[in-house]
């Protein structure tokens, strides 16, 4: 079946497995293309799998992105706008992008554009998230609409950073569920931002499939860990205030958003690995098996950072990972994890180019990510098993109302 014959059929009416187009009897590579497709048309239509049918709406208090379930796939783009483009070109561009986000987190083709990498594949979670960097305001002749909280992010001792791969006036996060899925929207972006603006730098990464683990649990990194168990949750009560912008702030165009730092974090995966896992269970301050805290329980139980040994030593280590990172740690600071994998191939060293594309979010930089990554920076366990490679700060609007488009508040204010 070629790709002109499937052009005019919405994804979601496609079938979601190979299983289920031999349960139909469509025999794609004997029969021919046209024979094919009149298969196709006269037989109902079958329900996609759950993992390709889940759609997550474009519209709404938050953009998509932030609050949904980790994806399998993922995208992470920054743009700069382009010599000469200013405030009327982003105006134009993010009308462009966001027509096309809200069209394929549905599902649905592009039309004659759509290149057919996705077609016969539900909306598969897909996401599409806009932020702006510090820069964009200049750009854009925004200055004055620039928050304190877009400030650049102090320097670490723990930071080798590539300029190169760092900041951006734009910032797109693609998630999916599917590979394919993730790619179309991927192109679709890449090509929607025409000569108003160039790539400066992209990652990819990955996550657990859903319905691989047999049921719902934290994600684990690379070094085989549980990452994630303290994430702040949105029962509790104070998430929103930790997590989104609220209204009636300085800035109204960012209520209901949030700030997004980006970094790539290699990890050192010959060195860790070389580690007994109770040397590393040590360095984290969570047993490896469950991701519990070292003083028992669960992974979900406090971890109880008085508690001594028969040594008199703490059985969580001064500096370990979990201790350090502790919100009770640092006068309460959080912030939202949502990170995916990555693995870029073999170095020249021959260790593997892999770690996190760590994504946090949080209503104030300053007040979220900081003070942690300081009180990391000083003395974490962790810390000679990564290198920090890439950072990026960006400022996420809410979600648009009906008939608006991301950043709408901004640019048009």
């Amino acid at each position: 079946m070629t790709v002109s014959e499937h052009v005019d059929i919405s994804r979601r009416r496609l079938l979601g497995t190979v299983g289920a187009a031999g349960a139909t009897g469509l025999a794609l590579g004997a029969t021919g293309g046209a024979a094919a497709y009149a298969a196709a048309a006269a037989e109902p239509a079958v329900a996609l799998a759950s993992v390709g049918s889940t759609a997550v709406p474009f519209r709404g208090a938050h953009q998509a992105g932030i609050l949904q379930p980790l994806q399998a796939r993922g995208h992470l783009i920054a743009f700069d706008l382009a010599p000469g483009a200013g405030r009327k070109e982003a105006v134009a561009l993010m009308r462009r992008w966001s027509a096309a986000a809200e069209r394929l987190m549905a599902g649905e083709p592009l039309g004659e554009a759509d290149s057919g990498v996705a077609l016969d594949a539900g909306p598969s979670s897909l996401t599409v998230t806009f932020g702006f960097g510090a820069s964009f305001f200049d750009r854009t002749g925004l200055v004055a609409r620039r928050p304190v909280e877009l400030d650049p992010l102090p320097a670490f001792s723990s930071d080798q950073l590539d300029p190169k791969r760092s900041n951006g006036d734009l910032w797109v996060q693609i998630g999916a569920d599917d590979a394919l899925v993730a790619f179309h929207a991927l192109r679709t972006v890449q090509k929607e931002a025409g000569a108003a603006a160039r790539v400066r730098w992209q990652m990819n990464g990955f996550n657990r499939s859903p319905g691989a683990t047999a049921h719902p649990m934290t994600a684990r990194n690379l070094m085989g860990q549980v990452d994630g168990s303290r994430n702040p949750k949105p029962s509790e009560p104070d998430f929103q205030q930790r997590v989104f912008v609220p209204a009636g702030g300085e800035h109204p165009w960012m209520a209901g958003g949030s700030y997004a730092v980006v970094r790539r974090i290699r990890m050192l995966l010959d060195d860790w690995e070389k580690l007994p896992r109770e040397r590393q269970e040590r360095v984290i301050g969570r047993r490896k098996s469950d991701g519990a805290p070292l003083t028992g329980g669960s992974e979900t139980s406090a971890i109880d950072l008085d508690r001594t040994g028969p040594d008199g030593k703490p059985v969580v280590p001064d500096n370990a990972h979990a201790r350090i990172s502790a919100p009770e740690q640092n006068g309460g600071a959080a912030m939202l994890r949502r990170p995916f994998s990555f693995h870029d191939g073999i170095g020249p060293d021959g260790a593997p180019d892999a770690g996190l594309l760590f994504i946090a979010w949080q209503a104030d930089p300053l007040k979220g990510f900081v003070p942690v990554q300081r009180k990391l920076d000083r003395g974490d366990a962790l810390s000679p098993f990564l290198r920090h490679e890439s950072s990026g700060l960006f400022a996420v609007p809410g979600g648009p109302r009906e008939g608006e488009y991301v950043g709408q508040r901004l640019l048009e204010a």
